[in-house]
């Protein structure tokens, strides 16, 4: 439907609007979530009052704010009242643009990778829109279900998160796997926004102007769906930069990864939200540390001795078969001018046309082919695994290049 030119220049306003009303979503979240956690019972006659829960003082920026929880509601609303909602409903809108415009869209480039299962570009597609809207779903009456048991529902939550993250990265290509489930956990926090906190505090407000006692228990539902979409947060923000961490999306076991830094993540958010209510934990960070610690060591590519330059020059392929396999599967995007579909200039701005740019990149060519194989990207060249071990054999024996790899 339109030009490569035209999508690229779509896909920057879109990240643009993304991370900017991400930034907002993010930050209006936090806060709120820090007000609930710091709010204390009011220790002097300034702060107390009719249906005052507690108060939290802070400064910042020179001056000093107070801000006042109510229990269930105020005796009058006053004649401005400011409601967050669009940061999340704009994030999510962005977010879908971004998915339509590069994997939907450029399905068989994103999303397909034969080498993981050979299916259709609409086959691929029709999976990554089910499991967005399957996830809130299943989320959905799972909450409606056991609201009342939070450690069940985490438990649970993980769990369909573990099989959500299999799945997908036994279906569709690693890349694009990490970016749905990113797409799912969005879908959740906005759809929590969208159907659950505004409409229950509307239903509040809407009462309150009508002269009734509002019902406190919507407040509550909406107040169990905010702190969720603030456990998920991190790792949503981990997910939206894995693009740029192939090591992580393209290991053997990538699905485990994952899950493994979601965890993390929302350990570390646990350890932020007891801080914010008084209570001391000294074990949390330490636990998330050591996860990520074990998580390096893990993924860490298997150590390669060096190789004798007797027996470099007996094994290492000659440089022509080498850069024959570049020439077919990789030049045809990282080129100054790119022939494949979708490609108007070259991904992270890396060109293999001379032999000079293809020294200088050796080692991201080696690692993005052979440790990860997270290129070509959805294998769309096809590149073989018979050509990638010719590329680890070129890579140990030194990355020759033109006549000194003859």
């Amino acid at each position: 439907m339109f030009d490569a030119y035209t999508v690229n220049w779509l896909h920057l306003l879109a990240r643009w609007a993304h991370i900017l009303t991400g930034a907002a979503w993010i930050g209006t979240s936090f806060y709120f979530i820090f007000l609930n956690n710091s709010i204390r019972p009011p220790d002097n006659e300034q702060d107390a009052g009719p249906k005052i829960k507690g108060v939290v003082w802070m400064v910042h920026g020179g001056a000093f704010y107070r801000t006042t929880k109510y229990d269930g509601a105020p005796e009058k609303l006053p004649t401005t009242l400011h409601w967050f909602k669009w940061e999340a409903y704009l994030t999510w809108i962005s977010g879908v643009a971004m998915l339509a415009l590069i994997y939907w869209g450029q399905a068989r480039a994103y999303m397909v990778d034969p080498a993981v299962a050979d299916i259709s570009t609409q086959v691929a597609v029709a999976i990554g829109v089910g499991s967005i809207v399957g996830g809130w779903l299943v989320y959905d009456m799972l909450i409606r279900t056991l609201w009342t048991r939070p450690k069940l529902v985490s438990a649970i939550g993980v769990g369909l998160l573990t099989a959500l993250a299999y799945g997908l990265t036994h279906t569709l290509s690693a890349r694009a796997a990490y970016i749905h489930v990113g797409a799912v956990i969005g879908t959740i926090m906005a759809a929590n926004v969208l159907f659950v906190i505004i409409p229950n505090q509307r239903v509040m407000v809407d009462a309150m102007l009508a002269g009734n006692t509002p019902d406190t228990s919507k407040g509550a539902a909406g107040a169990l769906r905010s702190l969720h979409n603030n456990y998920l947060t991190l790792p949503v923000l981990f997910i939206m930069v894995s693009n740029h961490f192939p090591f992580t999306y393209g290991a053997t076991e990538g699905w485990a990864v994952l899950i493994g830094l979601t965890v993390i993540g929302a350990v570390a958010r646990h350890w932020f939200n007891l801080h914010e209510q008084g209570t001391h934990n000294q074990w949390l960070l330490p636990v998330a540390a050591l996860g990520l610690i074990s998580l390096a060591f893990a993924l860490k590519p298997a150590d390669r001795l060096p190789v004798a330059p007797s027996e470099a020059a007996v094994s290492a392929p000659p440089w022509a078969e080498v850069n024959a396999i570049l020439q077919k599967r990789c030049i045809s995007c990282h080129s100054a001018t790119p022939t494949q579909a979708g490609f108007p200039v070259a991904p992270l701005g890396m060109m293999m046309d001379t032999e000079a740019q293809i020294a200088a990149k050796s080692v991201s060519i080696h690692e993005r082919t052979v440790l990860t194989k997270t290129m070509p990207l959805g294998n769309i060249t096809q590149m073989t695994d018979e050509e990638r071990a010719t590329i680890d054999a070129w890579f140990i024996a030194g990355a020759a290049v033109g006549a000194s790899g003859i």
